[in-house]
C-alpha cells in the first residue's frame, strides 16, 4: 500500500467512526424512556426522539446505498408517491420502537458495507440534486451523511432534555462541564443577561 493509499484509508476511517459516533449518540437519546416519551412531539414542528431514528436510517439507507448502485434491500413506504409529508419523521401506531431501532441497524450495516466495498473516490449519483450537483463521490457522501446525523443527534439533545432533563453525548460520557451551583443557577444567570436586553 502506497502512503497515499493508506493516507485515503485513514480519511475514510476518520470519517465513518464520526458517522458510527452520531448514530450511537442518536439511538442512546431513546434508552430508558417510555413508549409516550419517544413519541412525543416537543416543539412546534412535531420533532420527536423515534420519528428522528427513522428519518434519519431512510436518508442513510438513499446516500449511502441508491447512490452507488447498492440499494438497500428495506423498503421505506412512508418515501411512497401517495405517503403522508413527513411520514418518515414520525412514529405510527403501527410502527415499534424496536422494528425502527432494528431498521437504523439494518441500514447500519448495508451502508458499513458500501463505505467497506468502495474508495473514497467511488462516484455515485444523488437523483434528488439538482442536474449540476448530483455527481457525487463516496467522501463527499460520507461528509454528508456525517453531518446529516450529528445534526439529527443534535436536535434529539435538545428534545431529549425536554423530556427528562438528560443532556449529554452518552451513556457514562456526558462531556458536559456541571457549572459551579448547577444547571438551574446557570440557567437563571443567562436568563438574567438576557434580560438586559429587552
Amino acid at each position: 500500500m502506497t502512503a497515499p493509499d493508506a493516507f485515503l484509508d485513514a480519511c475514510k476511517a476518520d470519517l465513518h467512526r464520526y458517522l458510527q459516533g452520531a448514530r450511537e449518540a442518536l439511538v442512546w437519546k431513546l434508552e430508558g424512556l417510555s413508549e409516550y416519551d419517544v413519541r412525543r412531539p416537543l416543539v412546534a414542528t412535531g420533532t420527536n426522539l423515534l420519528g428522528l431514528v427513522k428519518h434519519v436510517a431512510s436518508v442513510e439507507a438513499g446516500y449511502l446505498g441508491d447512490v452507488f448502485g447498492r440499494p438497500s434491500p428495506e423498503r421505506f413506504p412512508w418515501f411512497a408517491d401517495d405517503a403522508e409529508p413527513n411520514a418518515d419523521l414520525w412514529a405510527t401506531q403501527d410502527e415499534t420502537r424496536e422494528e425502527i431501532l432494528d431498521l437504523y441497524r439494518r441500514v447500519w450495516a448495508h451502508s458499513d458495507a458500501t463505505v467497506e466495498a468502495l474508495p473514497l473516490d467511488a462516484t455515485g449519483e444523488v437523483p434528488w440534486w439538482s442536474p449540476e450537483g448530483r455527481h457525487v463521490t463516496l467522501h463527499r457522501i460520507l461528509v454528508h451523511i456525517t453531518t446529516e446525523t450529528h445534526r439529527h443527534a443534535g436536535h434529539a439533545d435538545v428534545v431529549r432534555e425536554l423530556v427528562d432533563g438528560a443532556a449529554g453525548l452518552g451513556t457514562g460520557n456526558d462531556n458536559l462541564w456541571l457549572p459551579e451551583g448547577g444547571w438551574p443557577a446557570h440557567r437563571e444567570r443567562l436568563e438574567q443577561v438576557a434580560q438586559t436586553f429587552r
